[in-house]
């Protein structure tokens, strides 16, 4: 396996120990105070990811995280803070800091009626001066007003409109980021890997509109926190549920309906959202003039729900699952495949400067198919993957020049690639099986956003990826015909073929004036599973298959360079990215 180079690894340590001296080395230069706290939605209590906080008089600030907490260290003080949000109103709030402070704020959505309604999500030159390049964040507003397939919004149809990303196949919900193949994008629902997102054959996603609150994608510079594809990361937040009243909402639409039902539990400190939909097109079949499409289904039905309870200031649990299942049926075959995951959340301010999130994952996704008992040729195919997975990721915001985030995770893969076996006496078929195989993955990483100077900022971090395949299992040994020659048999929970690998990350900004910057990053993914596919538009027989002393891990290192420009008063943003992609295996 190609390592990276020696001396960018040596530059990455030599950036951080950099971070780090420059605090200790001037422990008494200015006494510092911390302001810290969450971010939320007035009218629901739905916490605001990315909210940017700007502080006046210094010109710095900061955004709220993935759970809407945020934390600046300022020296003491009078300060002018303004916070601000895409579709909401900004808040101003004063302070004098002579003590670390929390402060929670609550922003209102502006949907007040005015001769004119100037909105920002975030600082207007944000896109610029920001660190992140090869990103695109997708307010949930925005995707709705985009023209649909009868009447249902599709996140990954959204997706595919945006640059650098392709339809895999015409109508399929699959896409392929900058050259990769559709299984090398992480698709993530509340952390939770998602194995197969689509319905009806990839002419819909698994995501109900509704019930989504926010959808990042990361084309390449993608954080360390991140790992185990090659090409993207998407990642997707549900809704928590409205914390303060009821509220029911619903739709009708041409192939499908739809209804979602949100409610505090306990006002401010606890609520839960249940979104449901349906396609209903087989309750029209038994109508149809063809006899042979009577007795014909095919629909889908998916189930989102999640509660959440803050206990205090400083906890927050939740709780969220998805479940959907897709199913075919007539005379001679049936076939019903779909994904379940699980997510359990604990949110904890651990000081007004370090913030934890733990989080307990589970994923499945399964498929069988075959024809109906009673004929000589009936017969079921069985097959699953499934994931049990638990990580840990702690944010450190050591000052306004530095925040620092570490983390490790581990997740347990079981796949069950297929069982068939005929149905009944008549048929001719005898079971057949694949065997079962197991793996570890996990992976360790640090990573710190850096300001160097007033034009200058970086973002690096290093990951440690490491992969066991686990028995029991016989692995078979191939010579240069691939005709097996020999084989090793592993015992039960046996580990075998160890591969790890290092995945540096590394962007730089440097801002050329207050409208325009040049961008750079460098990243090293690496991918342990990887996907047979029979075609690309999303059938269910696709199997995917771990890495093993047959089959090595796949590489990517992609090298991206941007120039990022605004113009009119930041009114209209522009950038152009180039980039170089090299995969290995």
């Amino acid at each position: 396996m190609k390592q990276p180079p020696i001396q960018l690894l040596l530059l990455l340590l030599a950036l951080h120990i950099h971070a780090l001296s420059v605090q200790a080395d001037n422990p008494d230069k200015e006494k510092k105070f911390t302001i810290s706290g969450k971010t939320q939605d007035q009218s629901n209590g739905e916490e605001l990811i990315g909210t940017t906080i700007f502080v006046k008089e210094l010109k710095t600030g900061t955004i709220s995280n993935e759970y809407g907490f945020y934390s600046l260290s300022l020296p003491a003080g009078s300060y002018t803070l303004v916070f601000s949000y895409v579709g909401y109103e900004s808040v101003t709030r004063p302070i004098l800091l002579t003590k670390n402070e929390r402060l929670d704020v609550r922003l209102q959505p502006a949907d007040k009626v005015l001769q004119e309604v100037v909105i920002s999500s975030e600082r207007p030159d944000q896109n610029v001066k920001s660190n992140e390049m090869s990103t695109v964040k997708m307010d949930i507003r925005t995707i709705r007003k985009i023209p649909v397939l009868m009447g249902e919004v599709d996140i990954l149809k959204a997706v595919q409109l945006l640059p650098g990303v392709q339809s895999v196949s015409e109508g399929s919900s699959g896409f392929s980021v900058r050259g990769g193949s559709a299984d090398q994008n992480l698709i993530l629902l509340d952390e939770a890997i998602v194995y197969n997102a689509s319905h009806l054959m990839g002419f819909f996603s698994v995501f109900n509109n509704d019930a989504i609150k926010d959808v990042k994608l990361y084309k390449g510079d993608i954080p360390a926190a991140y790992g185990g594809r090659l090409a993207s990361v998407l990642d997707v937040r549900m809704k928590e549920g409205n914390n303060q009243r009821w509220n029911v909402t619903g739709g009708i639409g041409l192939i499908a309906s739809r209804l979602t039902v949100e409610a505090p539990i306990v006002r401010d400190r606890s609520s839960f959202i249940l979104s449901g939909r349906r396609t209903y097109m087989d309750l029209f079949t038994p109508l149809s003039k063809e006899e042979g499409l009577r007795d014909n289904k095919l629909y889908f039905y998916d189930l989102n729900a999640k509660i959440n309870y803050r206990p205090d200031d400083a906890n927050h649990f939740f709780l969220s699952g998805y479940f959907g299942r897709d199913v075919f049926k007539n005379d001679f075959a049936y076939m019903r495949l779909g994904n379940q995951t699980a997510t359990l959340r604990w949110n904890r301010i651990i000081t007004q400067k370090l913030f934890s999130n733990v989080t307990a994952i589970y994923s499945r996704y399964n498929y069988n198919l075959g024809s109906p008992e009673g004929t000589s040729s009936s017969f079921e195919w069985l097959s699953h993957l499934e994931d049990i997975g638990a990580k840990a990721d702690f944010s450190y915001f050591l000052n306004t020049e530095n925040t620092l985030r570490a983390g490790l995770s581990a997740i347990y893969h079981t796949f069950d690639p297929g069982m068939a076996r005929g149905l009944g006496d008549a048929s001719f078929f005898t079971e057949y099986r694949v065997p079962k195989s197991h793996a570890l993955e996990s992976a360790i990483y640090l990573s710190n956003d850096h300001v160097l100077g007033p034009r200058m900022t970086a973002k690096y971090g290093l990951r440690l990826s490491m992969f066991n395949s686990i028995g029991g299992a016989t692995m078979y040994n191939y010579d240069e015909d691939y005709k097996p020659v020999d084989s090793t048999i592993y015992n039960s929970f046996e580990f075998f073929n160890t591969s790890v690998g290092l995945e540096p990350r590394l962007g730089l900004n440097y801002t050329l004036n207050e409208v325009s910057s040049l961008k750079a990053s460098y990243s090293r993914t690496l991918q342990y599973l990887q996907l047979a596919q029979n075609s690309t538009a999303g059938t269910p027989l696709d199997i995917w298959f771990p890495a093993s002393p047959n089959v090595k891990p796949q590489i990517s290192s992609q090298v991206a360079l941007g120039y990022f420009r605004n113009f009119h008063k930041n009114t209209f943003e522009t950038s152009a990215e180039v980039y170089y992609k090299h995969m290995n295996h």
